[in-house]
């Protein structure tokens, strides 16, 4: 539980309570895509303060938001992970990541992508009306050191970060993706430009600009 609260009786005090302090709804995000220990969790939020971290989970499990988990073999280790009630969080997080996204601009001076701020992007511009009944196609996309998953099946989208075991096809660009997710430049041009590279289906990269639009 947080150490301050807004003293008033409403569901969105209660809720800012809960996950309202700096960084916890960032952990929130990662966590989306599945289980991290500690430090895996630093990694990703860049420039959070270990002991910032370690108050912020503390605050989160309290709340009944985040609970420590065993890993299975060959990982092994505690991990955190989101409870049945973090995971609800989902919709309001995309949904709060949506609007934020119409008022990014150009990045800021010192500004990075993380594999979960590059999830959380895919998960906000997915387009569920553009995917098709009984369609399944999986995207691994790379940027860099970042990778990340996304499976659409039928009408939704399952976000994860790291190597899919078997992508349709995977996407080797850089800043290049904005472009394209914007419609700003099509998928056959940015590949013919070099900004993108693609090993798998071409007709499946080519549907990626229709299923994750911004």
């Amino acid at each position: 539980m947080a150490t301050r609260d807004y003293g008033q009786y409403c569901g969105l005090a209660r809720a800012l309570d809960l996950v309202g302090e700096r960084w916890g709804l960032l952990i929130v995000r990662d966590l989306l895509c599945g289980p991290q220990r500690f430090g895996e969790l630093q990694s990703g939020l860049v420039g959070i303060p270990s002991n910032v971290l370690t108050n912020r989970l503390k605050e989160l499990e309290a709340g009944g938001v985040v609970e420590r988990v065993l890993l299975a073999a060959p990982a092994r280790g505690t991990a955190y992970a989101l409870t049945e009630a973090g995971r609800s969080l989902e919709a309001t997080l995309v949904a709060l990541g949506r609007w934020g996204a119409a008022r990014l601009g150009d990045p800021r001076q010192g500004e990075v992508v993380t594999a979960g701020s590059f999830a959380m992007a895919l998960r906000t511009t997915f387009r569920p009306g553009a995917a098709r009944a009984g369609e399944r196609v999986a995207y691994e996309v790379r940027m860099g050191d970042v990778v990340v998953g996304a499976i659409v099946q039928d009408h939704a989208v399952t976000v994860t970060v790291g190597a899919l075991d078997d992508p349709d096809v995977v996407v080797e660009t850089g800043p290049a993706i904005k472009a394209v997710m914007a419609g700003d430049l099509t998928p056959d041009e940015a590949v013919a430009g070099g900004a993108v590279t693609i090993t798998g289906s071409k007709r499946a990269w080519r549907r990626f600009p229709d299923l994750f639009r911004i």
